[in-house]
């Protein structure tokens, strides 16, 4: 990669923290009125437990806020002709930033959705595939974290047939979500995770 590329990466993995780092279920939350979702049910600011706290309206709207909130960045690195690991580097970004943004003491929320909007961008079938049987789950089995953690498994095995070019980039994000979600595995083995 040449010097000016390797600016255009630096510049683009810091757009993509900081456009991460903006929680959508905190603005949504505020916004609307309600309970700060860091508060009540799982205390996790994300989708699954605005969900539960709140509904499905402001669900949808934290959803579509966390998906689409790293968009410019992944939009702006496949226009300038990135490869594929450096794309996916800014995702891992936009990931990171949810995860752990510093506006809010690297407290963040499980990047599910930040992760669907993230491969709907680089791998956008793979990212229906994940979010059909995310549908699916939480349908059947009522538990967020379930659907969570079996999506996440499925898209490295998803990206190998539909985006095989994205693999390695796939495997990282579902690292990031298993890492962000031990706490519910643990409480998934206790039977006391909460449903949705």
């Amino acid at each position: 990669m040449t010097h000016e590329g390797l600016l255009l990466l630096l510049a683009l993995l810091l757009l993509g923290y900081v456009s991460g780092s903006w929680l959508g279920a905190l603005w949504i939350c505020r916004l609307a009125g309600v309970g700060d979702p860091r508060l009540a049910g799982s205390g996790n600011p994300g989708f699954s437990n605005v969900l539960r706290l709140h509904g499905r309206r402001l669900a949808a709207a934290t959803l579509a806020l966390d998906a689409v909130k790293g968009m410019p960045a992944l939009g702006l690195a496949m226009a300038f002709g990135l490869p594929p690991w450096a794309q996916g580097v800014v995702g891992l970004a936009v990931l990171l930033g949810h995860s752990y943004p510093p506006w809010h003491r690297f407290r963040g929320g499980k990047a599910v959705a930040s992760a669907f909007g993230v491969l709907l961008v680089l791998t956008p079938w793979v990212a229906l595939c994940c979010a059909a049987l995310w549908a699916v789950l939480a349908w059947r089995v009522r538990t967020a974290a379930v659907a969570s953690l079996s999506s996440a498994g499925v898209a490295p095995l998803a990206s190998l047939w539909l985006a095989p070019d994205y693999v390695l980039v796939v495997m990282a994000f579902t690292a990031l979500v298993l890492v962000r979600h031990l706490l519910n595995i643990r409480r998934l083995g206790r039977g006391d995770e909460p449903g949705l």
